[in-house]
């Protein structure tokens, strides 16, 4: 049997692709067999993960950023004409400005123009993974790009989120994490109560009452409200995508991976939704570093390694191929 390797990325140093490749490799120099399937869950890195799993074929679009800044992005375009953006690649906390880098003003023009051109290009349904965002606008940015370029021409709109935050606790929930003292906060919430009321007034939805509509500080709520977009676990998505239960019956250990386990974690992250679907497989976790908070939540792993490098992912993949003797020899699926 293998040990099925599917870790999320490790935010800011190592991709959930790169993270998988060490692991594996270490399985392998310790006589195992791995198989890599490098997940997300609508945060970073879900774009690479979703363009990797679809086979989608990679776009540059000139765009801007959540400040005003232009810069090119990519979205992934597939044959069967199914769209991948990610909000965080126009539209992201952790993306240079040469501006002053305002809560307030954050925009998500930029993430509207990628998913317009999506569309343009012949997309019919576009997937949009909305983690890492910088703004609080409610959608408002992005539907008035998709609006000035022509609409969505008929695609659907598909909203990849790991969080279940409604639209009115956006700015509270998140405006803090991106620069936003208590009086903005509070500004912020009261705009995105007059959005909602306009969207019901001219849309008949109120995102207010849904869950999922906070994602992006409102992004997904508006364009439920104006689109109808479809607001789903980024984490179930893509395990489905990736077929994560048709491989988990061949595998005698699933070992999961994050730059930082914590009491988040079991919040709607990935490993919290990998967890549940491996029932008795027993699950390893390798982390970049472990949160005092944690607490009762590590019991749920056969084991936690913190590795913070490539060396020591490497060790890690070792180590836990060391500790499951059922794990034979055998050809893994990259």
């Amino acid at each position: 049997m293998s040990i099925l390797v599917a870790p999320d990325s490790f935010k800011g140093t190592f991709t959930a692709v790169e993270v998988s490749r060490h692991i594996a490799a270490g399985i392998r120099s310790a006589g195992g067999a791995a198989v890599e399937l490098p997940v997300a869950d609508g945060g970073e890195g879900t774009f690479d993960v979703l363009a990797r799993g679809l086979g989608a074929r990679r776009v540059s679009v000139s765009t801007i950023g959540p400040w005003g800044d232009d810069l090119t992005a990519e979205i992934g375009l597939t044959a069967d004409g199914t769209a991948v953006v990610e909000l965080a690649a126009a539209g992201g906390l952790n993306l240079p400005s040469s501006r002053e880098r305002d809560p307030v003003t954050a925009s998500t023009f930029g993430t509207g123009v990628l998913i317009a051109e999506a569309a343009r290009l012949g997309a019919r349904r576009i997937l949009v993974a909305c983690g890492g965002s910088a703004t609080t606008d409610g959608g408002a940015g992005a539907i008035a790009a998709i609006e000035e370029r022509g609409g969505l021409r008929g695609a659907e709109v598909v909203v990849l989120s790991d969080v279940t935050t409604r639209f009115g606790d956006a700015a509270r929930v998140f405006g803090p994490q991106k620069g936003a003292g208590p009086a903005a906060v509070e500004m912020l919430t009261g705009r995105l109560e007059q959005q909602a009321l306009t969207f019901l007034r001219e849309h008949g939805r109120d995102p207010r009452t849904v869950d999922r509509t906070g994602a992006a500080g409102g992004f997904s709520g508006g364009l439920w409200a104006r689109y109808g977009a479809t607001l789903v676990s980024g984490a179930d998505y893509v395990l489905d995508l990736l077929d994560f239960d048709r491989h988990l019956p061949g595998c005698s250990a699933v070992v999961v991976g994050e730059g930082r386990l914590d009491s988040q974690t079991g919040q709607g992250k990935i490993i919290a939704a990998v967890l549940a679907r491996s029932g008795t497989t027993p699950v390893y976790a390798v982390v970049g570093s472990v949160h005092e908070d944690l607490g009762g939540y590590a019991k749920n792993f056969a084991r936690v390694i913190v590795a913070s490098d490539a060396a020591a992912m490497t060790r890690a993949g070792a180590a836990v191929a060391t500790a499951c003797p059922a794990n034979t020899r055998g050809h893994a699926l990259r």
